[in-house]
């Protein structure tokens, strides 16, 4: 299991706004992933604020666009392989693009983009309550983390 390991978070991101941008395909695994993604911005008493994108490809754009005014981005989609290269190109592309989006806006990108063989391994990983991980929780700890980091490194300058 690849959450084998994953650490137990409790940060306090109070004052922290944090947009949840999601990819519509597969809608039972992505209403897991937001709702996990939900859980941990009311946990971490984190004002969030949805926003909802066609697919995996169109995560990039709107993370960078929200990243101009929000202290982190989650990201979430689902991308399952097929008979054709189609998968490669739209999860390297999705990847690519939202380390850019991270790296050029200095804005956390909590990357909850599921690249999965079939729609069971998807379904095991989005929170959901016959599920074995929450991906959607995991990329929002990741991204209020450091996010809380980060407010300490630029209040130290």
């Amino acid at each position: 299991m690849s959450g084998a390991g994953s650490p137990k978070v409790d940060v306090d991101g109070t004052g922290l706004r944090i947009a949840i941008v999601a990819a519509s395909w597969h809608e039972p695994v992505m209403n897991g992933l937001i709702d996990g993604a939900a859980r941990a911005c009311a946990q971490a008493n984190v004002e969030a604020v949805l926003y909802r994108v066609p697919g995996s490809f169109e995560l990039p754009v709107v993370a960078q666009a929200c990243a101009e005014s929000f202290d982190a981005v989650v990201c979430l989609g689902v991308i399952i392989r097929g008979g054709t290269p189609h998968f490669e190109f739209v999860a390297g592309a999705a990847t690519d693009g939202l380390t850019r989006v991270a790296l050029d806006t200095r804005t956390p990108v909590g990357f909850g983009l599921l690249t999965c063989d079939t729609e069971e391994q998807a379904l095991d990983r989005a929170g959901l309550p016959d599920s074995r991980e929450d991906k959607g929780a995991e990329a929002t700890w990741a991204a209020i983390m450091t996010a809380v980091t980060l407010r300490g490194v630029r209040s130290a300058d």
